[in-house]
């Protein structure tokens, strides 16, 4: 695979070096600029839903803020008002329903409004429902008498007749307009879940919608989870009242028990009618639930994916506890019998396929996997014809976009030649050579939303030295439809461009195996290479994600551009095991042994800044991140205290048995399999080599990595006489934003920490010139200790 030199990359953020300052410049950000104002927050465009008749709608606002839904044409660029408030406004009501999301029915007579939202653990997945009929005008609430604000994932049937939605765990059926909500399950309870899913498939397998529509709309499948017999997790609730308040989660901790999953059937009982209102007939009733009878175990087998083939079977993506083994099942939902199709191993962990497409009349269908060593696209026959592959360069498909077989295309993402970038590419489906869609002028990050035809693309870009673009493309040239009202945030740039300046660079360390790492580097506005820089780094480092991207990073950007201009260098690089596209070696390395690898290689990398830039000052190395960051932090601090000085690990895990079965078995394997993965890559059991200060952060309710984890690191360090500084924010969950000033708050606690145990700002490189005691100097000194 080519490679890129990043160190040719040089970003340039606010005004060019050569212009003199002006008498008002901006005196730099402030964390109440990046945290608490809309100072630097991008605009953006929709959201977008393609039409089957090429045209989009997208929703807005009008000049009174409210929402409406406009209409386009891509080709003359024709907008119009489809629905304006007044459609929008229920009878009684003076302004118009806030439209959280929006969907289409399949022949577009109907649209389906979700608002007044909720939040559920991670997002706002329950609310309310409405639909909006185009040709009648009503507007209808769905579920007549439930409980407001308890409906999740309501979609229609194929035919457009009839809305299903869960509510409080139970799964039901509504024709619309006609009659009351008919509930298909009645079972229902905080343990027994249907139709949704509880904390750890929605965390893990990134599961919410639970339940499936037949394509003729006679039948709906779903997901029934059953958390009997998982431990329960507390989450302690000190200051909502004199006594505590017990909140109790099902949370299943790596190596515990799994809760059970079961896929119900329930066939509908339909009186056929053939006027206009109702084509498909009216719902009158349902048969009773079925559940399939599945190979393998309720609790340690999971069926992570779950939906209908074009002949009406279905196919489900059956992983096994190791997650080293998918099977995909095609089966009869009528009959329950079932066949295997395919299987897809790895002897790491298999990854399942969100981007399924059917080929040949539904004969074949595809298939991303790593089995050829990267992702590669590959066509399953379902009658058991050898797999063969539609990409078989050596690079890896980020994500498969559209797959056109009418028109002989595959759309998807893929970065060959840098790893921190995102680009569009098009292959014929007999895998001839693909094709970079996107303009080479336009270095950075993209995302398509293609049209279903395949003639245009809703295309968002951006790059670390580029605020978000929208636009809209004509497909395959990438030629910008002039008419469409693009998207530049000049309002966003110019302000960035008012700031200190601060450099920004993209830099590669190669590790003495030849190992190539990606990383930027952020220098303060007044760098002066010839003194001596403290240095901060900021590290994630599993599997979960990546910190070193070519994209706007938001509040997260802002917040380390923000640290340079407090007089720090900053810098990130990605580890291997970082999901990034460079092949499944690069990713799959650290099977069964998280945290010892990456840590290495993150000690390597400080190591190799240290040597290339004369300008950094060894003394003064900080670390910090979040969640596995701030797991990968203790561990950098635990084990390489001769490189670090200081840190802030926030909401980590020190154990890694204190985490869920599905993500940390995937990685793992279980701790009785694996017992000395767990003790090697968990930060507590090193926690007698901190030298240095440490901060530790936690939200006390956090459900996601357990306030646990903190309490027990502190008493390992306490154990080993082991100063600390910690601060525990009470009830906060994972992200620990909730509460009046929060956010705010950790922010400045954060600052201050630093400014206190690693000192900002330089000093003269020669040590007969240090002015480390000089009271004038910038220099904020603080203490080493805890």
């Amino acid at each position: 695979m080519r490679r890129f030199l990043l160190l040719a990359l040089l970003i340039l953020i606010g005004p060019a070096a050569s212009s003199a300052p002006a008498q008002d410049a901006d005196p730099g950000l402030t964390i109440e600029r990046i945290y608490g104002s809309d100072e630097f927050r991008a605009q953006g465009f929709g959201p977008v839903r393609w039409l089957e008749d090429g045209g989009y709608t997208a929703l807005e606002r009008d000049e009174n803020g409210q929402n409406l839904i406009a209409r386009y044409d891509p080709a003359s660029g024709e907008r119009s008002v489809l629905l304006d408030a007044a459609a929008l406004t229920p009878e009684g009501e003076n302004r118009a329903l806030p439209i959280a999301d929006y969907q289409w029915s399949a022949d577009g007579r109907r649209m389906l409004i979700f608002t007044n939202t909720r939040r559920v653990w991670r997002y706002h997945t329950r609310g309310d429902y409405w639909v909006k009929d185009l040709a009648s005008g009503w507007l209808w609430k769905v579920g007549g008498k439930l409980e407001s604000t308890w409906f999740q994932f309501a979609k229609f049937s194929p035919s457009g007749d009839a809305v299903a939605f869960v509510h409080k765990s139970n799964l039901y059926v509504q024709h619309v307009a006609k009659g009351q909500p008919l509930a298909l399950t009645t079972d229902g309870s905080p343990t027994l879940i249907n139709g949704t899913f509880d904390w750890v498939y929605e965390e893990e397998w990134q599961l919410r919608d639970g339940f499936r529509w037949s394509p003729d709309g006679t039948r709906l499948v779903f997901w029934q989870i059953d958390d009997q017999g998982v431990e329960q997790f507390p989450l302690v609730d000190l200051t909502s009242g004199l006594y505590p308040q017990m909140k109790w989660i099902h949370y299943p901790k790596a190596g515990t028990t799994n809760p059970k999953c079961r896929i119900g059937v329930v066939d509908l009982l339909i009186q056929p009618e053939s006027s206009p209102s109702s084509p498909a007939g009216t719902i009158r009733g349902h048969r009773p639930v079925r559940f399939l009878d599945l190979p393998g175990d309720l609790r340690d087998d999971y069926v992570a994916r779950m939906d209908f083939m074009p002949d009406g079977k279905l196919m489900i993506q059956r992983v096994n506890r190791r997650q080293d083994t998918i099977r995909v099942l095609e089966v009869d939902a009528g009959d329950g019998s079932w066949k295997e199709v395919f299987r897809d191993q790895d002897a790491a962990w298999a990854e399942v396929c969100d981007d399924i497409v059917w080929l040949d009349r539904g004969r074949a269908f595809t298939w991303v996997s790593e089995r050829g060593g990267w992702r590669q696209v590959w066509v399953i026959d379902r009658d058991g014809a050898e797999p063969y592959c539609l990409t078989p360069q050596e690079q890896d498909v980020i994500a498969v976009l559209k797959i056109d077989p009418a028109n002989n295309s595959l759309w998807f993402l893929a970065s060959p030649d840098n790893a921190t970038q995102r680009y569009l590419y098009k292959a014929s489906l007999s895998g001839d050579e693909p094709v970079r869609v996107t303009p080479e002028d336009q270095p950075g990050w993209h995302e398509y939303q293609i049209s279903h035809d395949g003639s245009y693309a809703i295309h968002r870009w951006s790059s670390k030295a580029q605020v978000p673009q929208v636009e809209l493309v004509e497909l395959p040239a990438h030629t910008p439809v002039e008419s469409f009202p693009a998207v530049r945030n000049e309002a966003l740039a110019e302000r960035l461009a008012s700031l200190p300046e601060v450099r920004e660079e993209f830099f590669q360390i190669t590790l003495p195996d030849a190992t190539e790492l990606d990383g930027w580097i952020m220098y303060p506005p007044d760098f002066d290479p010839d003194e001596k820089w403290p240095l901060l780094m900021h590290v994630y480092g599993e599997p979960a994600g990546q910190t070193v991207m070519d994209r706007w990073g938001s509040a997260s950007q802002l917040w380390h551009r923000f640290l340079a201009e407090q007089g720090y260098v900053v810098a990130s690089v990605d580890n291997r095991g970082t999901p990034a596209p460079k092949g499944r070696a690069w990713r799959k390395c650290v099977y069964g042994s998280i945290g010892v690898l990456a840590s290495a290689d993150q000690a390597q990398a400080t190591r190799a800044l240290l040597r290339r830039h004369k300008f950094l000052d060894a003394d003064r190395v900080g670390i910090w991140g979040w969640s596995g960051g701030g797991s990968m932090t203790l561990n950098a601090l635990f084990r390489y205290p001769q490189i670090y000085s200081a840190g802030i690990a926030v909401a980590f895990v020190a154990d890694q048995r204190y985490y869920d079965t599905i993500y940390q078995e995937r990685y793992m394997n279980t701790p009785q399999n694996n017992p000395d993965g767990y003790l090697a890559g968990s930060p507590i059991h090193h926690a007698a080599g901190l030298e240095d200060p440490v901060l530790l952060i936690y939200g006390t309710g956090d459900d996601n990595c357990h306030y646990q984890n903190n309490e027990a690191l502190v008493d390992e360090l306490i154990k080993h006489g082991k100063q600390f500084d910690q601060v525990a924010y009470p009830n906060r969950s994972h992200g620990i934003y909730e509460g009046a000033g929060t956010t705010l708050h950790l922010r400045h606690t954060m600052l201050r920490w630093w400014h206190n145990n690693l000192a900002a700002g330089p000093v003269d490189a020669e040590p007969e010139k240090r002015r480390a005691n000089d009271p004038a100097s910038r220099i904020k000194r603080g203490s080493r200790g805890g």
